[in-house]
C-alpha cells in the first residue's frame, strides 16, 4: 500500500451548453447540452484517480452500491489499477453538474447508510492518508493510526462534516475551500488561525480564482496566486481542488512545500480547462506543459493577493461587530 484515500463515491455527470444565457430548462422546456461528460466523483476519490494516473496507485476505502452505477464505478478503478476497500450503501451517489465559465452548479444525491463497517486495513507500506471527512469513523480510526505512526496526514476541508473539528487534531496538512470558511464564519486568515489552534503543521485555505493562502511549519502565511488561465479556455471548474489534492499526494515527500503546492496548482489549472473529472485529469506531461505556457506569477501579485485577503478579513470583522 503507497497510500489509503478514504472518501465517498460519485458518479459525475457533467453538461454544458452553447447558449450564452445559461439556465437550468423549467416547466416544460427541454435544453440540448453542447457536450457532457460522465466520469467517478467526490473529493477523495477524484484525488484518488488523479493520484494513480501520476503513478502513486492509493488503496481506496470508498462507499459502493451492488447496482450499474456500482459496476461502472468498479470498472474506472480497475482501469487505474486501484484497490478499493468498498463500504457497501444501497445506490450510488450521483452528481449533476452545470458548469459556466468559473463557475459550477451542483444537484447531489448521497446515500450514506453503510450496510457494513469500515475494513481494518494493514497499513504496512503506507506513507500517506488522505481524508476528506466523509465515513467519520472510518476517517477518525486511520487519522489516530496514522499520527501514531508518524505517516502523513492530509485533509480536504470541503466543506463542514460531522467530525471535522475533532478529525483535525490528527491532520498534518489541512487545506480548506472557502466554503468552509464561510460555514464557520470565518475569513481565511482567521481559518488559518483555526487551523493553527488546531496543531495542523501546515494549513492552507483555497480562494478560487485568486490562489492559496497558507502557512509553513514556522507558522508564516504565504500566497501563491492562481495561474492566469484565459476566461474563454476555462470549461469544468468542478473537480480542481480534488486534482490538487491528488497531485499533492504524487509530489511529497520529494519537494519543499512550496513547490509541492506549485506542482498541485499547475495540475488545478490544467483540470479547469478540460469537462469531466476524467478527461481533467493530468499526466506529468500535461503538468509541465502548463508550467510552461504559464509560467509563475510576479511576486507583486502575490503579495497583492495577501494583502486583499487581510484587508477582506479586517472588512468583514467590522461587519460581524
Amino acid at each position: 500500500m503507497q497510500a489509503l484515500i478514504i472518501g465517498h463515491t460519485y458518479i459525475d455527470i457533467g453538461h454544458t451548453y452553447i447558449d450564452v444565457i445559461f439556465r437550468l430548462p423549467v416547466g416544460d422546456e427541454k435544453h440540448v447540452a453542447s457536450a457532457y461528460a460522465i466520469s467517478f466523483g467526490g473529493n477523495a476519490v477524484t484525488a484518488a484517480f488523479c493520484a494513480a494516473k501520476l503513478s502513486i496507485v492509493p488503496d481506496l476505502l470508498t462507499t459502493v452500491a451492488d447496482d450499474w452505477l456500482g459496476c461502472m464505478f468498479l470498472e474506472m478503478a480497475a482501469k487505474y489499477t486501484i484497490t478499493i476497500h468498498p463500504r457497501n450503501v444501497s445506490m450510488s451517489s450521483l452528481s449533476f453538474i452545470m458548469p459556466k465559465q468559473e463557475m459550477r452548479a451542483i444537484v447531489r444525491c448521497r446515500d450514506d447508510s453503510y450496510f457494513n463497517s469500515f475494513p481494518r486495513l494493514d497499513l504496512t507500506g503506507c506513507r500517506a492518508l488522505h481524508l476528506d471527512g466523509h465515513q467519520a469513523d472510518a476517517a477518525i480510526h486511520y487519522a489516530k493510526l496514522c499520527r501514531s505512526a508518524k505517516i502523513l496526514t492530509s485533509l480536504d476541508g470541503g466543506g463542514l462534516r460531522s467530525n471535522t473539528h475533532d478529525l483535525l487534531a490528527f491532520v498534518a496538512v489541512a487545506i480548506v475551500a472557502t466554503r468552509l470558511c464561510e460555514q464557520m464564519r470565518l475569513t481565511p486568515p482567521e481559518m488559518l488561525d483555526y487551523l493553527k489552534s488546531r496543531r495542523c503543521r501546515i494549513g492552507g485555505v483555497t480562494v478560487g480564482e485568486r490562489g492559496l493562502i497558507w502557512y509553513d511549519e514556522t507558522g508564516t502565511v504565504r500566497s501563491l496566486a492562481a495561474l492566469a488561465v484565459p476566461a474563454d479556455k476555462i470549461v469544468d471548474t468542478s473537480g480542481a481542488g480534488d486534482v490538487f489534492h491528488g497531485a499533492c499526494l504524487y509530489s511529497h515527500p520529494t519537494e519543499t512545500w512550496e513547490s509541492h503546492f506549485r506542482f498541485a496548482r499547475a495540475a488545478s489549472a490544467h483540470k479547469i480547462q478540460h469537462l469531466g473529472n476524467e478527461t481533467g485529469l493530468p499526466s506529468r506531461k500535461d503538468i509541465d506543459d502548463v508550467r510552461r505556457r504559464f509560467g509563475d506569477p510576479a511576486e507583486a501579485v502575490r503579495g497583492g493577493l495577501l494583502d486583499s485577503l487581510y484587508a477582506c478579513a479586517h472588512g468583514t470583522a467590522e461587519r460581524l461587530s
